[in-house]
């Protein structure tokens, strides 16, 4: 009995993931319904394509071999499926972006809220990672980051309002640590700090019209999460470089204070990339014309509010 169709997604799916539970949720089925049909398939092919523990799963030679043939046709496929989408009166299909997880809560998931009661047929799939990921290989459609760290060859559309940073406090740790008036004094205070999951702390950036400062931070608490450094900075634990976003309730309520204000200008926009293609997605393209009408639709409001 000859290979069909299905037996090749799955194979395609595990192949990519390397994990049945992962292909399996791409598909709808459990891991042990893909791993009978990848047994199924290299039973009817005679031959092994995956060498399989307890804690892994990989590609033999074999497996590589087809994968790699298989891979590019799998990829036309599912173009000529997403070309449908112009004959229909609303596209179909999956979108799949990374983002930061921050990025993702402040500004993504509101606009995704609305563009999925406009776009019910489409399935979003959002990755949070802070890290910077190769969204070709790893096969997301978009990506969103600041600006400074996407790659040059992508074509970006700004997402969300102008980023403000801010460095905050709570009033009780500025009533025993006088507030700095300028970035070089930062080293006489206690300060939360972010790092990137490589490791590295994350500098914190001044501007003012006598220059620019990178200031490294000092203190004892070092996270990985911008959420969890928020947290941190509440408890009294001491300085803050945070999003602005992020921190105006607790600003507007007294629970922190602003330092170094005049600082800290506006900073670009997130940006929305994706690769520089010839043919873009249905559920992409549709995705990136709801985010400027929204973004348009928020200026004018913005404007009106201020006549």
């Amino acid at each position: 009995m000859q290979p069909n169709f299905s037996d090749f997604a799955s194979f395609i799916a595990v192949a990519r993931y390397k994990s049945f539970r992962e292909a399996g949720d791409e598909l709808g089925l459990s891991p042990s319904a893909m791993s009978h049909s990848i047994k199924q398939l290299e039973q009817r092919l005679k031959v092994r394509l995956f060498n399989r523990t307890t804690r892994s799963v990989a590609l033999t030679e074999a497996g590589l071999t087809l994968f790699e043939r298989l891979r590019p046709v799998f990829d036309e496929f599912n173009t000529i499926l997403d070309e449908m989408n112009c004959f229909r009166d609303a596209p179909m299909g999956t979108l799949k972006i990374n983002t930061s997880r921050l990025a993702s809560r402040l500004f993504l998931l509101p606009i995704i809220a609305g563009f999925s009661r406009k776009y019910p047929d489409i399935k979003v799939e959002i990755t949070t990672d802070d890290k910077l990921v190769d969204i070709v290989r790893q096969e997301f459609d978009a990506g969103i980051r600041l600006n400074n760290r996407v790659e040059k060859d992508m074509i970006t559309v700004p997402i969300g309002p102008k980023i403000k940073l801010v460095v905050v406090a709570t009033p009780e740790y500025l009533k025993h640590h006088p507030a700095p008036t300028h970035p070089c004094e930062l080293i006489h205070h206690q300060s939360v700090i972010f790092r990137f999951q490589s490791g590295r702390p994350y500098l914190w950036e001044f501007e003012n019209p006598s220059g620019k400062l990178e200031v490294a931070p000092v203190g004892n608490i070092m996270l990985d999460d911008m959420d969890s450094a928020l947290e941190a900075v509440l408890c009294g634990a001491g300085l803050g470089y945070l999003y602005y976003e992020q921190v105006k309730e607790h600003l507007q309520s007294g629970k922190l204070a602003k330092v170094l204000d005049d600082w800290l200008p506006e900073r670009p926009s997130l940006q929305l990339y994706y690769p520089n293609r010839q043919y873009m997605s249905g559920p992409l393209r549709a995705f990136i014309d709801y985010m400027k009408e929204t973004q348009r639709s928020a200026e004018n409001s913005h404007q009106e509010n201020q006549i």
